[in-house]
């Protein structure tokens, strides 16, 4: 069947428009890719907390899909709600890039390295947040643009540093800029970050079944893990909230186990509530392990934080 996949202009969105596309061509569906441009990329020129996170970079790609003019859509995860509004589902998680933050510099090797008073460039209140726990003497710069727009503004100078997703370096071939990947453990991604997400209308089973094929296991269990925390915490992409979960492997026969972090922290003094937990596979799902990460996280004095951040009581 001919599908229609509405994606982003970005040189990064068109990346991961053609790969899905190429991998629908491999099953023999001829593919046809529509830019739609959205709030997001309209104005470049404002904070994202100043024009509101909430669908600055879906709304539009949403409206054509409900309207019949695509017929699936290619986002980064992380740009999704976690509950995704009527009439749309998420077909399919394929399988995860590398999921880390990365620290990108010219001059200095690592995090650690940087002088006192470096400037950082970052769009995110969480890896402000972050990077204010780890090293409150440096500053953090609102830093907005593509990729190759930040790698320029850095190498003209205007900050030592930018901190961004591995995985957008990695798919645009650009990991030569990359210094440093950050563990979640002291540095935690967004949740769904590195992960794309195949979006369709809910009652469109033949273009369903059609990407179904893309659904990869481990992917889904990560990251409904990481939004169903997001999700209990009340948490969007511009709250100051990181959550990631990965496998770990203990019986040495390949069967997986999980882990998840989380952090709660404050960009404006850098305090942070951290968890780490463990989880035998079988004992647990998905959903249940992101909500006990997020009870984890109110146990340990998240509450106070994300309270403050909101304006309002976190019950």
């Amino acid at each position: 069947m001919k599908l229609r996949i509405g994606s982003r202009g970005s040189q990064l969105a068109l990346w991961q428009a053609e790969h899905i596309a190429g991998l629908l061509r491999g099953q023999g569906h001829p593919v046809e890719i529509e830019i739609i441009r959205t709030t997001g990329d309209r104005q470049q020129d404002v904070t994202f907390v100043e024009v509101g996170a909430k669908g600055m970079f879906t709304k539009e790609i949403e409206e054509a899909l409900a309207g019949g003019r695509v017929d699936l859509a290619v986002h980064s995860l992380k740009d999704l709600p976690t509950e995704l509004p009527e009439p749309f589902a998420l077909a399919a998680s394929p399988p995860r890039a590398d999921a880390r933050d990365v620290f990108v510099s010219v001059h200095h090797a690592n995090l650690a390295a940087l002088p006192a008073g470096a400037r950082v460039g970052t769009s995110s209140e969480r890896r402000r947040a972050q990077l204010k726990a780890l090293r409150p003497d440096i500053q953090a710069v609102e830093f907005r643009g593509n990729v190759d727009t930040r790698l320029r503004k850095m190498s003209e100078g205007q900050v030592e540093a930018i901190l961004l997703a591995g995985a957008g370096l990695d798919r645009l071939g650009r990991t030569d800029w990359i210094r440093e990947r950050l563990d979640p453990e002291h540095f935690c991604p967004a949740a769904g970050q590195g992960s794309l997400a195949i979006e369709t209308r809910k009652g469109d089973e033949a273009t369903i079944a059609a990407v179904s094929f893309l659904d990869d296991a481990d992917t889904r269990f990560a990251v409904t893990a990481e939004r169903a925390a997001l999700a209990a915490l009340g948490g969007g992409c511009q709250v100051p909230i990181g959550v990631h979960c990965r496998p770990f492997f203990t019986d040495g026969q390949g069967s997986a186990d999980w882990e998840i972090f989380a952090v709660v922290a404050d960009p404006a003094n850098g305090q942070a509530i951290r968890i780490r937990h463990r989880e035998l596979q079988r004992e647990i799902g998905a959903e249940a392990l992101g909500h006990l990460a997020a009870r984890l996280l109110m146990d340990a004095g998240a509450g106070p934080l994300l309270a403050a951040h909101a304006g309002e009581a976190i019950p």
